[in-house]
């Protein structure tokens, strides 16, 4: 295949610009800045010149192409990280100073913070659930707060309603016991449900009813929410270690542990 002088200039120079262009319908099509950028620069004939050269290169080396989504694709995450690093340092007091209304799991005066952001219906929150308890049990520098948040619909907010319901009546001690019988109950959640649950962890369930809807218990909830928004979070679980690193998503036991090690 030939390789020209032309191509092993486009070939150093494509990447970056079609990192700031966007791949539409077979053609690039310039982004607002950039397309005012060369018109302000090129005349007609030479922008149709730049595009035919273009062509004729990615037809030569289509590898020029592989080369500019990797670069916009790298783009994109530096410019993810940085958001993401803003964010936590904005949020950096909420994230390692927990709040009356949170529930701890592990030594409550720990040197290194983990807060987790969960919805009680999500399959992945409910699979991670034996890893922190493991962590906590094994490593008492660890302190995991939890952030029960509502983005799976009605049945997440029933649920997440009773839970801090649960520890406005009993502290983290029935926090947790409900949290463990809301998070491995196959049934869907409704009031009646979650009474029925409350009930069988030794609570009130008239109260934990009638408090779901209170204002203590809504307040909590649009706190919660109102920081995982301003952290960007996109899915749960979602874990802040140290409001220094941000993990999505599912991981286990070993990702957790070094993600703590790393913070550390």
């Amino acid at each position: 295949m030939p390789f020209s002088r032309r191509t092993y200039r486009l070939r150093r120079l494509l990447p970056a610009t079609m990192a700031a262009v966007l791949l539409t319908g077979g053609l690039y099509v310039p982004t607002v800045a950039s397309a005012q950028s060369a018109s302000d620069t090129f005349t007609p004939a030479q922008r149709k010149a730049i595009v035919e050269i273009m062509r004729d290169a990615l037809k030569t080396d289509p590898s020029i192409l592989t080369d500019a989504i990797t670069a916009l694709r790298q783009n994109a995450a530096n410019q993810a990280q940085a958001s993401a690093q803003g964010a936590l340092a904005t949020h950096r007091a909420q994230l390692l100073n927990p709040v009356a209304s949170d529930a701890i799991l592990g030594n409550a005066q720990a040197t290194t913070t983990v807060v987790e952001f969960y919805d009680p219906r999500c399959p992945y929150c409910r699979k991670v659930l034996a890893d922190l308890d493991r962590i906590v049990a094994e490593d008492k520098s660890v302190r995991i707060i939890e952030k029960v948040v509502p983005v799976l619909g009605q049945g997440s907010l029933i649920a997440s309603q009773a839970l801090v319901a649960a520890f406005q009546q009993g502290g983290q001690a029935a926090y947790f016991k409900m949290q463990h019988a809301i998070m491995t109950d196959s049934e869907h959640p409704t009031v009646d449900r979650m009474r029925a649950l409350a009930k069988q962890c030794g609570l009130d369930a008239d109260q934990i009813a009638k408090e779901m809807n209170g204002e203590k218990v809504t307040a909590v909830l649009q706190a919660n929410m109102e920081l995982a928004h301003g952290i960007g979070l996109d899915g749960t679980p979602t874990f802040v270690f140290n409001a220094r690193q941000i993990i999505p998503g599912a991981v286990d036991y070993d990702e957790l542990k070094k993600a703590i090690a790393h913070t550390r």
